[in-house]
């Protein structure tokens, strides 16, 4: 089995889930970011990673997932929202959000999704304040909620999330 762990991470959050995926291979496997990923064909699993922007899946995520068809894809999702939030608004949104990341794995063989809270840059933070938009506005003040994500729980999850979906394999 080749199995190939790849994401796109602006601030290195899903960087970082990436490499804990990829420690817990025990396989033939590569981990690259999606502009050093030339062919697809000798991987038999591939998991795909990025983060949640302006409400859903970035273009380079768009334009990588494209070029798995029928391939067999694990996704992993990194986003600033809480993910054990009480707020039924909150989770209404973020599972809105992860729905559109499924979306886009339609000709794919989408084995699992792993998602966790990454931390919100403090340049993407000031950006959204500097918006005017008061939606964006409220986003960037949950700022202080997302440092230090994701913690050592939301990684030993990934890798968990890893070891389950190469047993199903």
């Amino acid at each position: 089995m080749n199995v190939l762990v790849t994401y796109w991470s602006q601030t290195g959050n899903t960087r970082k889930i990436a490499e804990a995926i990829f420690r817990s291979l025990v396989c033939d496997k590569t981990l690259k970011p999606f502009s050093e990923v030339e062919t697809l064909d000798e991987f038999d699993l591939i998991f795909i990673g990025f983060p949640i922007m302006q409400f859903g899946p970035p273009p380079a995520a768009r334009k990588f997932i494209s070029r798995a068809e029928d391939k067999n894809v694990a996704l992993f999702i990194t986003h600033a929202t809480v993910s054990n939030s009480s707020d039924p608004i909150q989770q209404a949104m973020l599972a809105k959000e992860l729905d559109k990341c499924k979306a886009i794995c339609f000709h794919t063989k989408l084995l699992g999704m792993y998602n966790c809270q990454g931390e919100l840059s403090e340049k993407i933070s000031d950006e959204l304040n500097n918006s005017g938009i008061p939606m964006l506005m409220a986003f960037a003040a949950m700022r202080p909620s997302t440092l230090g994500h994701p913690n050592p729980e939301e990684i030993k999850l990934a890798a968990g999330f890893a070891t389950t979906i190469m047993k199903g394999f």
